[in-house]
C-alpha cells in the first residue's frame, strides 16, 4: 500500500472488515465528536421515550470522520433494522420506491453521499420523508397513472461530504443536522489505544501519540496507520508499537511528521523549487508532478490548505511560509501567509461550553 492510499479519508473495499471490526457500536463507544453526540443522545432517548421513531437526520464532515459509523449506532440504539444503500446508486425514482417501500416500520435508511442522488428520487424522496408515502407513476404518456403507495414510518439517516450540493428543498427535511469535525490529537490516542486493544495490538503511549499526529485528525487514517505500523512491529521489530517502531514504519510508508505522503510532498517542493513558491496555475501545477489536476486538487489541497502549507489565490496556488520551513527551505522576503496556522493548531479540541 503506497503513501497516498495511507492518508487518504477514503476507504478502499478491501479494508472495509478491518474497518468494520474496530467501529464502535454504541453512542457512549464513539470517541470525540461531543456536542454531535450529546444532541443525537437527546433525539433518540426522545423518540424512543414517545415510541416514535425520530427525525431525520442529515450528517456532513470530510471523509473518514465516522458518518456511516453514527449510522449504525443510531439504527442499534433504536434497536430497529439499517438499510444501506447511496446516492450514486440510485439513478431512478423506481430504485427508490423500492427501497422504500420494503422498510419495516420504524426501520433506518442510510444513504451515503446524498448529494449525489439523483432528482427524480430526490423529488420522490420529499413526499416519503414528510407524509411517508410515496406515487409510484404507472405506465407513459397519456394513460400514465400515479398509484400512491404508504411508506412505513421510518428515519432517513443522510450522510454528505459536499454538504453545499444539497437543494434547499432537500436540507429543510432533515430535522436534526450535524457537522463532524477533524479530531484532536488527543481523542485519536484514545481511538487508537481502543483500537489497539481490539486488535490485539501492544502499543505504547509515545507510540499512540506519534500516530495520532500524523493521522490529519481522522480516525480512519489512524486506524490505517495503526495497522501498518503492526505489520513492522511484528516483522521487523519486537511486535509493540513504541515510538522508535512508529518512526520507523512510518518512514517505510512515506508519511512523514505531518501526514504528508509522497505526493504532498511533491507538490509543495513543486511549489517552492520549480515556482519560487507561486503562484502557479492548477494544471501547470499538475504537470509539474505527473498528476491529473482532479487529483491534485481533490486528493492534495484539501489537507495542504487546512494545515497552512498552500493557498488559493485569484492568482493562482502559493506556498506559504509554513510550507517553506517544512521543506527545510528559506522562504524569500514577501512569502505569502507568513502567519499561517501550524497543524497542532489546526486540530486543537475546541473550547468546551460551560
Amino acid at each position: 500500500m503506497t503513501g497516498e492510499n495511507l492518508v487518504s479519508a477514503y476507504v478502499s473495499d478491501a479494508e472495509l472488515d478491518a474497518e468494520a471490526s474496530v467501529r464502535p457500536k454504541r453512542l457512549d463507544e464513539f470517541i470525540a465528536q461531543h456536542r454531535v453526540r450529546d444532541q443525537l443522545d437527546l433525539l433518540l432517548q426522545g423518540a424512543m421515550r414517545r415510541g416514535s421513531p425520530p427525525d431525520h437526520i442529515l450528517l456532513s464532515g470530510p471523509p473518514g470522520l465516522g458518518k456511516t459509523t453514527l449510522a449504525n449506532i443510531v439504527a442499534a440504539e433504536l434497536g430497529s433494522g439499517l438499510r444501506v444503500t447511496s446516492g450514486p446508486a440510485i439513478e431512478r425514482s423506481g430504485d427508490l420506491a423500492a427501497i422504500l417501500t420494503s422498510l419495516a416500520e420504524g426501520d433506518v435508511l442510510f444513504i451515503d453521499e446524498i448529494h449525489r442522488i439523483a432528482k427524480p428520487a430526490e423529488e420522490l424522496l420529499y413526499s416519503a420523508m414528510e407524509d411517508f408515502r410515496v406515487d409510484v407513476v404507472v405506465g407513459k404518456g397519456p394513460g400514465a397513472t400515479a398509484i400512491p403507495l404508504d411508506v412505513e414510518p421510518f428515519t432517513l439517516v443522510g450522510a454528505t461530504t459536499r454538504s453545499g450540493l444539497l437543494t434547499g428543498p432537500m436540507r429543510d427535511r432533515f430535522g436534526f443536522v450535524a457537522h463532524l469535525d477533524f479530531y484532536a490529537p488527543a481523542d485519536l490516542e484514545v481511538l487508537l489505544r481502543r483500537s489497539a486493544r481490539i486488535l490485539g495490538v501492544p502499543i505504547t503511549e509515545e507510540g499512540a501519540a506519534e500516530i495520532a499526529g500524523r493521522s490529519r485528525g481522522t480516525p480512519r487514517i489512524a486506524n490505517r496507520l495503526l495497522r501498518r505500523v503492526r505489520d513492522f512491529a511484528e516483522v521487523r521489530a519486537d511486535g509493540v508499537v513504541s515510538l522508535e517502531t512508529a518512526r520507523a514504519a512510518l518512514t517505510v510508508y512515506d508519511v512523514d511528521a505531518l501526514g504528508l505522503d509522497r505526493l504532498d510532498r511533491a507538490v509543495l517542493t513543486a511549489l517552492v523549487d520549480s515556482f519560487r513558491g507561486g503562484p502557479v496555475g492548477l494544471s501547470t501545477l499538475a504537470v509539474a508532478v505527473g498528476e491529473q489536476p482532479d487529483t491534485v486538487e481533490e486528493v492534495c489541497e484539501p489537507f495542504l490548505v487546512r494545515a497552512g502549507l498552500l493557498a488559493r489565490t485569484p492568482r493562482g496556488r502559493v506556498a506559504t511560509e509554513a510550507a517553506w520551513h517544512h521543506l527545510g527551505r528559506t522562504p524569500p522576503n514577501g512569502t505569502f501567509g507568513t502567519d499561517a496556522p501550524t497543524v497542532p493548531d489546526l486540530f486543537s479540541a475546541p473550547p468546551e461550553e460551560p
